[in-house]
C-alpha cells in the first residue's frame, strides 16, 4: 500500500479524507497540532475503517520536527496538506498569526518534499482566492481579484509559492484544489465538523442553534445584490470533497497530469444563499430555526459558486450529494455528538 501523509488529519476535511483514502487502499499517517481539533477524530476513523491511524502531534511551523516525521517515514509517496488556520473573521483580527502559521507550515512541507523526494502533493486551497469574482460561475481561469481577508490572501500566496516551487522542482507533481464550502458529515455519524474553537461556518452554526447550543443564528448581511439579499455560496458535501483529494492523488501517482502544477475547482456547480440553506435545513429537520438578519461580516464576498468541469474531465470526479444531503448528515451528526458529549 502506498503511504500518504495527511496534515491536519484530525480536522474536519482531513479526517473524512483519511477515511476515503483508506477505503481506496492507501496507508495513511497524520500530523495535527490539535489547536482546533481533537484526537478523538482518530477513534472515529478507526471505528469506521477498522484502521488505527498513526498521528504526530506537533506544529508544522517547526521545521526540525517536520523533518523528523519525514525521516521516520521514508516510504511516503505523497502529502495532502490541510493544516492551516481558516477563520475569515479571526484572520481579519489577527493577520500576522495567519501569515505566520499558514505560510510557514507550507514552506516547511515543501522543503521536506524536496529533501525527501516525495513527488505527489495535494494542496488545500479555497474559492476565496477569487475574491469578489466578476464572473459566475468561476472557472480555474477566472482572474484572482483582491483578497477579501488575510485568510484568503494566505491561500493566494500559498498557490503562488507552490507554482514558483514547481518551476524548479519538476519531478514533484502538485494539485491545487480550490474548494468551496464543505459541510455535512460521514453517514456513520462517527466523524463530522466539531472544531475546538467556536465555529463561524454556517452549517455547524445552524445545527448548534437547532440543538440548543446557541440561542440564534445571525445572517451576516441581508442587503447584498443577490436574490434574497444574503450571501451565496456553493456548499459541497465533505465526503464528495474527500473523494476528490483521493482522485487527485491517484491522478498524480499515475502521472496523468499535463503539467506538474495543476488547479481544480471543487464544488457542486450551484449556489445557495444563506437563507436558502436555512430553509433546506428546516425542510430536512422538520423544525423552524431561530435566526435574525444582521450586518455584513468583514471579509465576506457577496457570491461565489463553481464550474467543476475540469475536475470532472481530468480527475473523473463528480459530486454525488446536494444541500439537503449536507443538512441531513450534519443534523444527524450534531444529534449524535450532543448525545455522547463528543468533541470530535
Amino acid at each position: 500500500m502506498k503511504k500518504i501523509l495527511v496534515t491536519g488529519g484530525c480536522g474536519f476535511i482531513g479526517s473524512h479524507t483519511i477515511v476515503d483514502l483508506i477505503d481506496n487502499g492507501f496507508d495513511v499517517i497524520s500530523v495535527d497540532s490539535n489547536i482546533n481539533s481533537d484526537l478523538s477524530a482518530l477513534k472515529g476513523i478507526e471505528n469506521i475503517t477498522g484502521v488505527k491511524v498513526k498521528n504526530y502531534t506537533f506544529d508544522l511551523c517547526d521545521l526540525e520536527k517536520t523533518r523528523q516525521l519525514f525521516t521516520e517515514n521514508k516510504d511516503l509517496v505523497g502529502v495532502i496538506h490541510f493544516a492551516a488556520l481558516k477563520s475569515v473573521g479571526e484572520s481579519v483580527d489577527k493577520p500576522l498569526l495567519y501569515f505566520q502559521n499558514n505560510l510557514n507550515s507550507l514552506l516547511n512541507i515543501m522543503t521536506c518534499l524536496k529533501e525527501f523526494n516525495v513527488n505527489n502533493f495535494i494542496f488545500s486551497s479555497s474559492c476565496s482566492v477569487y475574491g469578489n469574482a466578476k464572473e459566475l460561475p468561476v472557472t480555474e481561469s477566472t482572474p484572482m481579484e483582491e483578497a477579501e481577508s488575510p485568510y484568503a490572501r494566505t491561500k493566494q500566496m500559498g498557490e503562488h509559492m507552490i507554482q514558483d516551487f514547481s518551476r524548479k522542482n519538476t519531478k514533484i507533481n502538485s494539485i491545487l484544489l480550490r474548494y468551496f464550502n464543505p459541510a455535512g458529515a460521514h453517514d456513520s455519524n462517527l466523524i463530522g465538523e466539531s472544531p475546538i474553537n467556536k465555529s463561524t461556518n454556517l452549517v455547524p452554526v445552524i445545527t448548534e442553534v437547532a440543538i440548543g447550543k446557541r440561542e440564534m443564528l445571525t445572517v451576516n448581511g441581508h442587503d447584498y445584490n443577490t436574490r434574497d439579499g444574503s450571501c451565496i455560496r456553493d456548499y459541497i458535501h465533505v465526503m464528495d470533497l474527500a473523494n476528490a483529494h483521493t482522485k487527485a492523488l491517484q491522478y498524480t501517482i499515475a502521472e496523468k497530469n499535463n503539467s506538474n502544477c495543476e488547479v481544480y475547482n471543487l464544488g457542486i456547480g450551484a449556489g445557495a444563499s444563506v437563507i436558502e440553506a436555512v430553509k433546506a435545513f428546516e425542510k430536512v429537520a422538520g423544525l423552524k430555526l431561530n435566526y435574525t438578519l444582521g450586518d455584513r461580516r468583514p471579509g465576506d464576498v457577496e457570491a461565489i459558486y463553481s464550474n467543476y468541469d475540469k475536475a470532472s474531465k481530468n480527475l473523473g470526479w463528480q459530486p454525488k450529494r446536494g444541500i439537503e444531503d449536507i443538512m441531513r448528515t450534519a443534523w444527524a451528526w450534531e444529534q449524535k455528538r450532543s448525545e455522547v458529549g463528543s468533541k470530535v
